[in-house]
């Protein structure tokens, strides 16, 4: 007969409970709640599946969760359950809150005042930057940037996070352990040795795509307020920004182009009463943080490029039209693609880009792409 180990004490229930078939997060709690502990409620579980029509109903083999407990300890992890002091007091009242979290890094950050930054995975260039310095404004100002280690503006904002004196928690969508995408490896081992990374789900276990929706959850509850820089009007973004809004967080978001299909998600939260975003102080002073914080450093923090006269010739810029049309073709191309294709700076394209697409000469399509008009 196997033997829970000891020193687990009712973590090793708690997390045998939760391991068990049908058992989710707001079940785990009604049964906390109706039984009084982890092992009452293990004890009445077959009987309360056979009433409820599950015939031969089994709790969880000790084996699996000791199998758990040991990876956990082998990777450096620690094991964060629901109501104990170390657990995360953002996530403590939720209906849904995990009953248990791994945690890899600096776990004390997951009760540091958070700010959550989500946006799209093939962000635009404008897009990274402005993640970038609202992470490292938040950062600076001592917010801890809470994001979900995905390409794109979750990388951006991890990485400038990093800089600042706030530090960054990165929710998993699977196993503690498993880097998902895995060009973030590099991020992902920073993060542990600077920040911490955190997961609901036993270490080992690949992501799912049903487990996203789950990681948004936490990634909007352990913040006090989510900032929405680039998403569609169909994206995990604003999945996170409903459950922010259900848990009484505030959401911002950063106005987008009208014609850019990545910013149409946040150009509808602006519309729906979102707050809108120029910059780290507009997040600042809706969390109410003091105004010596809400000043941003112009050595910090280098303006956002807007409409410029232009200074190159004519003949630099016909040219420059010419390149991008002959790059462009019915055929959508990623913007991105046409940066690496030209060898030009952002800088440079953006705004022929938008005078193109003004004189409708292209066209930007959902996706960030972009196609020729004929």
């Amino acid at each position: 007969m196997q033997m829970k180990p000891a020193h687990f004490g009712d973590a090793f229930d708690r997390l045998r409970l939760l391991r068990s078939r049908r058992v989710g997060a707001v079940t785990f709690h009604r049964l906390l709640e109706e039984h009084g502990s982890a092992g009452a409620a293990l004890a009445a579980l077959p009987a309360i599946a056979r009433a409820a029509g599950v015939e031969g109903y089994e709790i969880c083999p000790v084996g699996v969760v000791q199998a758990e407990l040991a990876q956990g300890e082998k990777l450096g992890a620690r094991l964060l359950c629901h109501g104990e002091a170390d657990y995360p007091q953002a996530l403590q009242d939720l209906p849904d809150a995990p009953p248990i979290l791994w945690a890899l890094g600096d776990a004390g950050l997951l009760n540091r005042p958070s700010v959550a930054m989500v946006g799209a995975r093939n962000a635009s260039s404008l897009g990274v930057r402005m993640a970038r310095r609202l992470a490292l404004g938040l950062s600076s100002a001592g917010f801890c940037v809470v994001s979900g280690l995905a390409r794109g503006i979750d990388a951006a904002a991890h990485v400038a996070a990093l800089d600042g004196d706030g530090g960054t928690v990165a929710v998993m969508a699977g196993g503690v352990d498993v880097i998902y995408p895995p060009e973030n490896a590099a991020l992902a081992a920073d993060i542990a040795a600077k920040g911490c990374r955190v997961s609901e789900h036993p270490p080992g276990l690949e992501p799912q795509a049903r487990h996203f929706p789950l990681r948004n959850r936490i990634i909007a509850g352990l913040a006090r307020a989510v900032v929405v820089v680039e998403a569609a009007a169909k994206s995990g973004s604003l999945i996170t920004a409903k459950a922010a809004l259900d848990y009484g967080r505030e959401v911002l978001s950063v106005p987008g182009h009208p014609f850019d299909a990545r910013a149409s998600g946040c150009n509808m939260l602006i519309r729906d009463g979102a707050l809108l975003v120029r910059g780290p102080g507009d997040v600042l002073e809706a969390l109410g943080a003091p105004a010596s914080l809400q000043v941003e450093p112009e050595a910090v923090f280098a303006p956002l490029p807007g409409p410029e006269a232009r200074t190159r010739p004519l003949k630099d810029v016909a040219l420059l039209h010419d390149m991008i049309l002959s790059r462009l073709g019915p055929s959508p191309m990623a913007e991105d693609q046409l940066l690496r294709d030209l060898k030009v700076a952002p800088s440079d394209l953006a705004p022929e880009l938008l005078t193109l697409e003004l004189d409708g000469r292209i066209a930007r399509q959902p996706g960030g792409l972009l196609a020729r008009v004929s």
